[in-house]
């Protein structure tokens, strides 16, 4: 058996929605997996550049970055290669500018917008909901120039 490293990046795309927030979460495995829109960090790109891309590909859409979001770490096997990876991937909170979930990629079987609050219990990964609870803390606690992290004015 062989060892390798990986680098990936993703982002949580958050819009608002009643009162709340919503975020694009992506299904895969038959739609068994619920997860966060990621990939492997490209020769030359940044991470941040790798979660902008990563999140227009496989989400449809476009985000704009608000703050980092943290690192996930893991290892898994993949059988084709004989080859135990160590992955660490970076997360960034994304603001929705655009775009449509029906423009996802051919890798993703579907795009959902899920309150934040629904996000956090379905989505399948551990350390990917940990991360989700940052984006929670940083929408529900962090203030803006006017008041709100989503560039709202208070109504």
């Amino acid at each position: 058996m062989k060892y390798g490293k990986q680098v990936s990046a993703g982002g949580v795309l958050f819009r608002p929605a009643d009162g709340g927030y919503e975020v694009a979460v992506i299904r895969l495995s038959g739609g068994k997996v619920t997860a966060l829109p990621k990939g492997l960090v490209d020769r030359g790109e940044s991470p941040e550049e790798t979660a902008l891309r990563e999140v227009r590909e496989e989400t449809g859409m476009e985000g704009e970055l608000v703050a980092p979001l943290g690192y996930i770490r893991y290892y898994y096997y993949s059988k084709e290669e004989d080859t135990r990876y160590f992955k660490l991937v970076h997360f960034y909170l994304l603001r929705y500018r655009g775009g449509s979930e029906r423009d996802h990629d051919w890798e993703v079987e579907g795009v959902e917008w899920m309150p934040l609050k629904e996000a956090l219990q379905t989505l399948s990964y551990k350390g990917e909901r940990e991360i989700l609870e940052r984006a929670r803390d940083i929408l529900e606690g962090a203030e803006g120039e006017d008041g709100r992290p989503d560039g709202r004015k208070r109504g």
